[in-house]
């Protein structure tokens, strides 16, 4: 399944009922919900990467990579607009973009 395959599905069962879909129950939950489980899957899948237990890693990274898309749902931002956003990096150095970012 391709990120922009996951994102389809999220915005597929954004519309659900929420007693009936995982997704459609957090996007329920607003936003600050959506993020504060964007950022516990985060924190397992550092745990994870800290321990060197490649499975459960993998594993956690899928939980994050599907949270973060729910979370850009629950505030409206497309996958398309953070692909473009990578796309107007590609190129350059990550230092020199870092450095370029108001502070």
């Amino acid at each position: 399944m391709t990120l922009d395959e996951l994102a389809a599905v999220i915005d597929a069962r954004a519309s659900a009922d929420p007693d009936s879909s995982w997704t459609a129950k957090l996007l329920a939950k607003g936003p600050e919900k959506c993020a504060e489980k964007f950022g516990e899957e985060a924190v397992e899948a550092i745990i994870e990467a800290v321990k060197d237990d490649k499975p459960r890693l993998t594993s956690e990274a899928a939980d994050v990579l599907f949270h973060l898309l729910v979370m850009l749902k629950s505030r409206n931002i497309p996958l398309a607009d953070v692909m473009h956003e990578l796309a107007q990096r590609q190129g350059q150095s990550g230092l020199t973009e870092k450095a370029s970012r108001q502070k």
